[in-house]
């Protein structure tokens, strides 16, 4: 299993109606892809010296080739529709693979 990690940091200006679209239409949308089975998302108890609220969203999917399949198929129109916050926020993406779970 695997695990596609993305932390963002948000501008404070935005932060309220970005959470909104992510909680009611960003996160859905990922899920309805079919490629991912479940999300969570966390906020870092961190104070950025940049300033901004930082999240971090897990996907847990079944496969590399399941995430290599959203990368190609999904990744470009999902990852536009968060143009409204352009230059608000920063992203870094990072896969993980599951060893072990107890």
């Amino acid at each position: 299993m695997y695990i596609y990690n993305v932390t963002i940091n948000i501008e404070e200006s935005v932060h309220e109606e970005w959470l909104t679209w992510m909680k009611k239409e960003h996160i859905p949308a990922m899920l309805a892809t079919g490629k991912f089975y479940k999300a969570l998302m966390t906020r870092v108890q961190v104070e950025e010296e940049m300033g901004g609220i930082t999240y971090s969203i897990q996907y847990r999917t079944d496969s590399k080739e399941t995430l290599e399949k959203y990368y190609k198929e999904d990744a470009p129109s999902l990852r536009a529709q968060s143009k409204p916050f352009e230059g608000k926020f920063i992203a870094f993406r990072t896969e993980l693979e599951i060893i072990s779970e107890q």
